[in-house]
């Protein structure tokens, strides 16, 4: 399994021949072999990279959470494009083995803490970017929470949204303050994007 996704990453699994970097400059995240859910070939992975990609510029030297990290190929891409620290959060054992081990395969260990549980494990931490690939009664739940967990400025991805929930989780973040800057169609799903405004 090698595959590319937008114009910055590879993805391989662990095992793969794939080179430290591609003939076109293009960042390779390895991922450890298993079956947890986010292997970056599902659309809505898929789309996170590639806002990862497009945010590439504020990723450097920030701290950033992945919740409900699966392999945890969201928060080695993060950490490959500059992260100072990932909490990488979710509340299936399998899924913190294996991004622990993604982490690993990809030299980033030592700025990606892997957590098991869910946002309460972090409460308290401020982050300058939050990537949520969840679903959408999941991110209705949680939404005052999240909100509360970005710095002013901070950015927001979230992920898994299908299409009658799209406006609802739209409009319980706004109402929390953030103000949308991307929404995306794709083919099942949509991708949100927020900010907390500055100050």
């Amino acid at each position: 399994m090698i595959f590319k996704v937008g114009e910055r990453f590879i993805v391989s699994r662990e095992g793969d021949e794939v080179p430290s970097a591609d003939a076109s400059g293009r960042i390779p995240v390895v991922l450890a072999a298993g079956a947890a859910f986010g292997s970056g070939e599902h659309e809505t992975t898929a789309s996170c990279l590639e806002e990862l990609e497009r945010i590439a510029g504020r990723v450097g030297g920030a701290d950033v959470l992945d919740l409900g990290c699966g392999t945890g190929v969201l928060a080695a891409a993060a950490a490959r494009l500059g992260a100072r620290r990932v909490a990488a959060l979710d509340p299936s054992p399998a899924a913190v083995a294996a991004a622990r081990e993604t982490a690993r395969l990809n030299g980033v260990e030592a700025r990606v803490e892997v957590l098991f549980g869910d946002l309460g494990a972090v409460r308290g931490r401020a982050f300058d970017l939050v990537l949520a690939n969840l679903y959408a009664d999941v991110l209705l739940m949680i939404a005052e929470e999240l909100a509360a967990a970005l710095r002013p400025g901070a950015t927001l991805v979230l992920s898994g949204i299908n299409d009658d929930a799209a406006y609802d989780v739209q409009a319980a973040f706004e109402r929390r303050g953030l103000g949308l800057v991307r929404r995306r169609a794709l083919e099942e799903f949509w991708t949100l994007v927020f900010v907390r405004p500055p100050g």
